[in-house]
């Protein structure tokens, strides 16, 4: 099972831009398929983006298509998420996550991160 830690979250006004990084920590990790889910209050845990594991294939959510870019670096053991045109219903923690399979189903992915909060203002 691979541990993750994310960092990069934070506070910001509607339209603009924030970068998510998670660090796995084994070094197989670019073995595994990397996703990104987020739960907002009151809410369930969706499905943000996903990513194989040579980066060839992604996936992701209709509402952030467009917006959002899910990128790894194997050398570093990392997975970005780069989210530009922010909105206020972009708001929620966001986990990333790491699987054997590259799906959209949280229960795809057996390594989870403690997740790191953003906060898009109106």
């Amino acid at each position: 099972q691979v541990q993750m830690e994310e960092s990069g979250g934070g506070l910001v006004q509607a339209g603009g831009s924030l970068s998510l990084s998670c660090a796995a920590s084994s070094r197989t990790s670019s073995l595994y398929a990397m996703g990104w889910f987020r739960q907002a209050p009151g809410k369930e845990r969706e499905f943000v983006a996903a990513i194989s594991e040579p980066g060839l294939s992604t996936l992701y959510a209709d509402s952030v298509k467009g917006r959002f870019t899910i990128s790894r670096d194997n050398a570093e053991n990392t997975v970005y998420l780069q989210m530009n045109s922010l909105k206020p219903e972009d708001t929620a923690i966001y986990y990333c996550a790491a699987g054997p399979l590259l799906g959209i189903y949280a229960a795809d992915y057996n390594g989870w991160g403690q997740g790191t909060q953003v906060t898009v203002s109106s």
